[in-house]
């Protein structure tokens, strides 16, 4: 544990309002947010502005304090917890909350690393312009976490990852130095992509503490559909059926295997299938124009989903009438992790495949897991137009001890279902990351080369090992 000596040099560099100390406060920030990893820290360090982050690193990296990057607390693998032996601090950066600017005419907003997703949403749709990325957590979720981690959602098929709307980063790096690539330039041949590096870091080469991101404009017109389908390879012909009728107007596409469907209306309350027709899968698209321009959305998308139906490839369909139907059919796709918790102990996987193998996975994976796995089931939902698959293999009815049952069997069904990913060509982190959860495997399935890349920048970055220890670099043995 970290003495009490070294939490005074903190206090006296920030202040007491930015070191919190209070053990039950600072519970909640050492689990991880589906309650699978806990840690310990004697403190948060909290400091408000760029340049205390500059301090506060530079003092850890004097007296040799490892520091855990924080914003939202919602790493989906264990990416934000601190180690269980208290040898490190979290560094909270939700103090740094500001917008710093936000332009219409550069479709350009520089947000600090601790605004929070959805303050930015509304923030921009104030001034006729939206930032395009949304996941379950906007309301928790903060902008350098989700630079962090590279974050996805449900909007990648038209507007790329995290990765593709940070036009310039701000970072302070393990040296107490400050990085400002903050100026958004289209061109930029100085070598070495520092702000590249540093999106999907997860934290172990820098602190994002302002990004630079880009927006679009904002939504003039919509629709929202629900398709009922017989497989997910109908799904992947409506959606090529969809962009080859309504071009990049498709804002989304996500496919559902019924039994996901089930659990959402059996746990959130006032949800209900948007079609009558039961169905094995199905689909929620949404389809977006930045004008008013006729035909309009709805009038497209009725026309493609009656190309669907005569192709036989949609069996039931529904076309949200309002606004609030169209938040409702998102509410469902939005609840189906929360539902999925409810369900009971159950080991989840976020991966991506090829996309034109993504629904043969989907079902051959399922039925291969339950057949190695007696007992369990398995199910996936998907972001189907960019490969990601949110898979789960839930444990046999009636088990009580979810850690227990994740500590006997959780390394088999990994390793099972990480080997069929590598096999269909594709990867065992679409965009979550890979943490403390996926670090071992990560060490047994990717190249050497990949591995040997990854500890070779992260030692000239940080050679003491001080940030975010234990996080997505494997491990001697791991790799």
């Amino acid at each position: 544990m970290i003495g009490q000596d070294i939490i005074d040099r903190f206090i006296a560099l920030l202040g007491p309002k930015g070191v919190v100390t209070d053990p039950d406060d600072i519970a909640p920030w050492v689990s991880d947010w589906r309650g699978r990893y806990h840690g310990a820290a004697a403190a948060i360090l909290a400091p408000a502005s760029t340049q205390e982050v500059a301090a506060t690193v530079a003092l850890a990296a004097e007296l040799g304090v490892a520091l855990v990057p924080q914003g939202g607390n919602t790493s989906m693998v264990g990416g934000a917890t601190p180690p269980t032996d208290g040898s490190a601090l979290i560094l909270s950066l939700r103090r740094m909350n500001r917008i710093r600017s936000l332009s219409p005419d550069d479709n350009l907003a520089v947000c600090e690393a601790g605004v929070i997703l959805s303050v930015l949403h509304d923030a921009a749709e104030e001034q006729g312009r939206r930032f395009p990325l949304s996941l379950g957590a906007k309301g928790s979720a903060t902008i350098g976490g989700l630079v962090s981690t590279n974050a996805g959602g449900t909007q990648v098929l038209r507007h790329g990852t995290m990765r593709a709307l940070v036009e310039g980063i701000e970072a302070v790096l393990p040296d107490g130095s400050i990085f400002d690539g903050l100026d958004a330039l289209k061109k930029d041949n100085r070598g070495y992509d520092i702000k590249q590096l540093l999106i999907g870091a997860e934290g172990t080469l820098g602190v994002v503490t302002a990004a630079a991101l880009r927006l679009v404009p904002a939504i003039a017109a919509r629709a929202v559909g629900w398709v009922g389908v017989q497989t997910p390879a109908d799904a992947l012909a409506l959606l090529r059926l969809a962009e080859t009728m309504l071009g990049d107007s498709v804002e989304g596409f996500e496919v559902i295997a019924d039994e996901t469907l089930g659990f959402v209306l059996g746990h959130i309350p006032g949800t209900r299938s948007p079609i009558e027709t039961r169905t094995p899968w199905h689909v929620l698209i949404e389809v977006d124009h930045a004008d008013l321009s006729e035909p309009g959305p709805a009038d497209r998308l009725e026309a493609a989903l009656a190309q669907a139906f005569e192709r036989g490839i949609a069996i039931d369909a529904a076309l949200a009438a309002n606004e609030a139907q169209a938040d409702a059919f998102w509410r469902i796709r939005e609840s189906l992790s929360e539902s999925e918790k409810a369900q009971g102990p159950a080991l989840q996987y976020d991966i991506s495949v090829p996309v034109a193998k993504m629904p043969a996975f989907m079902i051959d994976a399922a039925a291969a897991a339950e057949a190695r796995f007696p007992g369990t089931t398995a199910s996936s939902f998907g972001h189907l137009g960019d490969g990601n698959v949110h898979f789960h293999v839930r444990a046999p009815k009636g088990t009580s001890d979810g850690p227990a049952w994740i500590a006997a069997e959780g390394q088999a069904i990994n390793g099972f279902i990480h080997d069929a990913v590598v096999a269909a060509g594709g990867s065992i982190s679409a965009e979550h990351g890979i943490g403390q959860m996926k670090r071992a495997e990560l060490g047994r399935l990717a190249s050497p080369a990949r591995i040997g890349a990854l500890r070779a920048i992260k030692a000239a970055f940080d050679p003491k090992g001080l940030f975010n220890p234990g996080k997505l670099i494997p491990l001697p043995g791991e790799g």
